[in-house]
């Protein structure tokens, strides 16, 4: 489940966006000010950013700029209102990776999206394997030979986070900063539970044990056990 930021102070396309992408499967988050943005990616990931070029004050190629400068790997597509070649340039040397001219087609959006995903991520709408597991994230299910399970939406983006980050450890505030909302109330208990869930489901294709729990450190999926 990707997880999209859209920043713009247009209050109805932003959450006429919102609900459009929620619909396709996407986890969604707001911002209506480029410095609202600025914090929740100073201390959220986020896989794709929607960023809108005119916002008074904190304009979206200052926060574009200054993404890019704290280390931001997100791919940022930009709306605009804009057509001349300058302001594309503008925009891309800021450090986006694609742009929209406004307006557009939220169907137009929704390509895009897919395609820097794909770019991002090259299994991402297909399917994700590791041993004979393959997850396939769209359908939320997970498939071992002939057996077929069906995944909440939850373990499916925990589940696919830890498949695309393979090897690596992440703490229950790690999982809850990429796989949860930032306005969500939820806590490292939270995360034990659907791990639990998760596991839950992993237990009867053989591998409960995919994602090992490091005492004091958090989980990992640990593609050489």
């Amino acid at each position: 489940m990707a997880k999209i930021l859209i920043v713009d102070d247009d209050t109805e396309l932003s959450n006429t966006l919102r609900q459009v992408l929620q619909e396709q499967g996407y986890l969604v988050e707001q911002a209506f000010a480029g410095g609202d943005a600025l914090q929740l990616l100073s201390n959220f990931d986020y896989d794709v950013v929607v960023l809108d070029w005119s916002m008074p004050g904190v304009t979206g190629e200052a926060v574009c700029l200054q993404y890019r400068k704290n280390g931001g790997q997100a791919p940022v597509i930009f709306l605009t209102g804009q057509t001349e070649i300058d302001f594309v340039e503008r925009g891309l040397n800021a450090g986006a990776d694609d742009y929209l001219t406004k307006p557009f087609a939220v169907r137009e959006l929704s390509a895009r999206l897919r395609s820097l995903l794909r770019r991002r991520r090259s299994a991402f709408e297909s399917e994700l394997k590791v041993r004979n597991l393959v997850l396939k994230p769209e359908l939320n299910i997970l498939i071992a030979g002939e057996e077929k399970i069906e995944l909440r939406p939850k373990e499916t983006a925990l589940l696919e986070y830890f498949l695309v980050n393979p090897n690596r450890i992440f703490s229950a505030q790690q999982l809850l900063d990429s796989v949860w909302p930032s306005e969500s109330s939820a806590t490292a208990n939270t995360v034990r539970t659907w791990m639990g869930l998760l596991r839950h489901k992993l237990a009867p294709l053989g591998h409960e044990d995919l994602i090992r729990t490091v005492p004091g450190s958090g989980y990992v999926l640990d593609v050489n056990t």
